[in-house]
């Protein structure tokens, strides 16, 4: 049965940015809740990614009701939990965790987040090719989405190789033969190009963030035809998607993303109806602005 008072936490690297606190707290005040959010920065802490199974512990044991995850831990964190929500275990990724009866349950709700954000602000992008940076925890969460929106193939790049092509094999269970591709940094020039009118590039690295700025691609790779989708929103215009949208590239920064997914961890946390236009405004009053995608 749904409580009058919440306690939950982000952990992460480099977290001091996020907007997740303000935008729970501020639907929770609408609602007539008390909802504290916190900040727990393994940064700031000194802690490496692999003690997010002890911060999950002690946030249990302190009363916690539910925890969000964000990188480098939403893979990291699973052995930690009792059970996986069918989405999170497909995945193998989880953002969001609901402390139940002792139990720690993982869901994730960056597949739907991005589902939402994409369908609200490139409502018509081809999907016929599709190639994505990142095959980490975000990235299989973006990937499965892409993937359900209808796009025909997602070509996978990530630093670690291995990563990028087991992700492919586990989309392809869940997809269909030929549905994912994993490519090497030294083929994005080939995949980007076969994408070009066809489809789109998105961003899951970290690259971009307020912690790690600068271009996750070499500027001269993109291509007008392109569009261009982010998952970073702090900053909200990344250097990608202002270069992107100086080539004339349709673009989506990461802003929708950041807002339906705390949509729908509210929900878990709270098992109450968050009001999503009320979260979106809120979030463009948190930013100043939402840039309009084109």
């Amino acid at each position: 049965m749904p409580k009058d008072s919440y306690l939950v936490a982000l952990i992460g690297a480099g977290i001091g940015p996020s907007l997740s606190p303000a935008l729970h707290q501020r639907e929770a005040d609408h609602q007539g809740l008390r909802h504290l959010y916190r900040l727990i920065d393994i940064d700031t802490l000194g802690l490496p990614p692999e003690a997010v199974g002890d911060l999950v512990r002690a946030a249990r044991d302190l009363g916690f009701d539910g925890l969000n995850i964000t990188h480098p831990c939403k893979q990291l964190v699973i052995p930690h939990l009792d059970t996986l929500s069918p989405q999170a275990e497909a995945l193998g990724a989880v953002n969001t965790v609901v402390f139940d009866g002792g139990r720690a349950i993982g869901h994730n709700t960056d597949v739907t987040g991005f589902a939402a954000s994409f369908a609200r602000g490139l409502p018509d992008a081809p999907l016929e090719r599709v190639v994505q940076l990142g095959a980490g925890g975000a990235g299989a969460a973006v990937a499965h989405a892409t993937l359900t929106l209808g796009a025909e193939r997602v070509t996978l790049v990530d630093a670690l190789p291995e990563r990028a092509a087991a992700l492919a094999a586990s989309l392809n269970r869940s997809f269909g033969d030929g549905r994912a591709a994993a490519a090497g940094p030294d083929q994005l020039p080939d995949v980007l190009a076969e994408a070009d009118g066809t489809g789109g590039l998105i961003n899951a690295t970290p690259t971009g963030m307020a912690a790690h700025p600068g271009l996750p691609l070499p500027a001269e790779l993109l291509r007008p035809r392109l569009w261009v989708a982010e998952v970073v929103y702090r900053p909200l215009e990344t250097e990608l998607l202002r270069t992107a949208r100086a080539l004339g590239c349709a673009t989506l920064d990461g802003g929708g993303m950041a807002v339906f997914q705390a949509v729908d961890a509210f929900r878990l946390f709270t098992g109450r109806e968050p009001d999503s236009a009320r979260m979106l405004a809120a979030f463009a009053e948190l930013t100043g602005a939402v840039r309009t995608p084109r």
